[in-house]
């Protein structure tokens, strides 16, 4: 699968509440660092690339998480992949955002 797609992932780690948005915080950081087109939403955040290289940052994101102390995790993901064309951030928020 070479075209890209769109990955909404939420991530609920089983973390003292006082703790959760850290955690959260550390996977948001695997995202940013990777490079790839992201938006960070209210209960989601939403990735755009190759199916690839989404999963492996879903994986990376689940690893920091128990690095920061989570005994558990409740992963929750949503894709829209296309059979011959590439899925777009912007096509569908796009028209949102403000200028």
């Amino acid at each position: 699968m070479n075209k890209k797609i769109n990955l909404a992932l939420q991530i609920l780690p089983s973390v003292p509440s006082d703790e959760v948005y850290a955690v959260v915080d550390e996977a948001i950081a695997v995202i940013k660092n990777s490079g790839v087109k992201y938006r960070v939403c209210p209960f989601e955040t939403v990735m755009e690339g190759t199916y690839e290289e989404l999963m492996e940052i879903v994986r990376k994101t689940q690893e920091v998480c128990f690095k920061a102390g989570a005994s558990q995790l409740l992963v929750y993901i949503k894709m829209q992949i296309r059979k011959d064309e590439d899925v777009t951030i912007e096509e569908k928020t796009g028209k949102y955002d403000m200028v």
